[in-house]
């Protein structure tokens, strides 16, 4: 018969307690281990063997719907997403039956971007990384713009400094970030290289917002003016900048680099600015911006732009031009705000065309030189663009005609 088996513990595992118990009953300690019984070793219970994987089981542990759909706030929104209104307008009867549902209005329906202008400006532009607010801020006008019949007839308003912004507006869809990538120093040679290529008679330019860099991005703001200028002196260049943290130096430092336009958008209303705009850009800080721009260089147009649709008044309205009139801004222009991602606002009110053409009216009887107003303008729209063209190159020639005037009386007086 089998002799039990015995365990040994090491002393070190005894309690406290038990070593006192033992030294109080006075046994002898001839051993380093103490012996005790074997520990029970429970049952094991009974394994079942898995049964055989079906279809089902696979199907079930595989990726759900949503993995192909997607969940990124940034990406493009459903059209009942983007047309979804903050206060839909319905009748009591349809609050009664259903939820109103939001339709595209007729006059904001633009083509699809497509054909081989399109596509040649897109190389262009990847072939030199350079950015386009055209396509960062997802302008429904691009089709329209990019798309002439050949490219010296295009616009597009080219975007300087990346294409990340250290802002939040809540109406901009351009990527943000505290430490945007460093400045690439060969963008302004490449910048007049594209345009040179294009042979445009009017270009824009703009920026993304650089508070992280000591002078936001002027100076290089300014040098690719001055490159653009060296290869094409006759191409007229609009620059669309931001406020440069209210260092109106830097705002004279782009103004006299040689630009024919100086545009600042306030983008809405003052009493909203607070909601729409990030809230390191005010209203009054942009207006010294305008001003500064105007008296920086003698002659120089200045410009802005204003959204409709963030659930502004009239009144508001009226007293924002008042305001741009007062620092002889020239060129205002009216645009439907339209809701890009998930993240931004949403559209308050979608605005006729009936009204933008009332507010430019107004707008030519308040003194500004020219207006652009309706659903689809934008900042930089390509019919403001040929009228400002228009006007600065009969700037020119009448400047050219007096100074022709004036050599002429001094060669009489010579003669004389």
């Amino acid at each position: 018969m089998a002799q039990p088996r015995t365990y040994y513990r090491p002393l070190s595992r005894l309690s406290s307690a038990h070593i006192a118990s033992r030294s109080q009953r006075q046994l002898p300690r001839t051993f380093a281990t103490e012996i005790v019984d074997a520990p029970r070793i429970p049952d094991k219970a009974p394994s079942t063997a898995p049964g055989p994987t079906t279809f089902s089981d696979r199907l079930n542990t595989g990726p759900s719907f949503s993995d192909f759909v997607g969940s990124d706030s940034s990406e493009a929104l459903s059209p009942e997403d983007a047309l979804e209104l903050k206060t839909p307008h319905s009748t009591a009867q349809q609050r009664k039956s259903k939820p109103p549902q939001t339709r595209l209005p007729e006059w904001l329906k633009t083509p699809v971007p497509i054909g081989d202008n399109f596509k040649k400006i897109k190389q262009d532009l990847r072939g030199l990384n350079l950015h386009t607010v055209c396509e960062e801020a997802r302008c429904p006008n691009i089709s329209d713009c990019w798309g002439g019949s050949d490219k010296s007839a295009a616009t597009a308003t080219i975007m300087l400094m990346g294409d990340t912004c250290t802002r939040g507006c809540r109406f901009c869809s351009v990527k943000t970030a505290k430490a945007p990538p460093p400045l690439d120093p060969h963008e302004p040679e490449h910048t007049a290289e594209a345009l040179g290529r294009w042979g445009l008679g009017y270009v824009v330019l703009t920026s993304v917002d650089r508070d992280d860099l000591a002078d936001g991005g002027a100076r290089h703001f300014a040098e690719t003016i001055r490159k653009i200028k060296l290869k094409a002196p006759s191409m007229l260049v609009e620059a669309l900048t931001g406020d440069y943290a209210g260092d109106l130096a830097m705002v004279r430092l782009v103004a006299e680099s040689g630009l024919d336009v100086y545009a600042h958008n306030v983008e809405t209303v003052e009493e909203l600015t607070p909601y729409v705009r990030d809230r390191r850009a005010k209203f009054r800080q942009s207006l010294d911006v305008l001003r500064a721009a105007k008296e920086a260089k003698g002659g120089l147009i200045t410009k802005t732009s204003i959204m409709l649709g963030l659930g502004e008044t009239e009144s508001q309205i009226y007293a924002t031009l008042k305001e741009l009139r007062k620092v002889d801004v020239d060129v205002v222009t009216f645009g439907q705000y339209m809701r890009p991602t998930k993240r931004h606002m949403k559209v308050e009110e979608y605005v006729t065309p009936e009204v933008f053409e009332m507010w430019r009216l107004r707008a030519l009887e308040m003194g500004f030189l020219y207006c652009a107003s309706g659903p689809l303008v934008r900042s930089s729209y390509k019919a403001g663009e040929a009228f400002i063209e228009n006007v600065l190159k009969k700037r020119q020639s009448r400047s050219v005609d007096v100074g022709t005037q004036r050599r002429a009386k001094k060669m009489e007086e010579v003669v004389i």
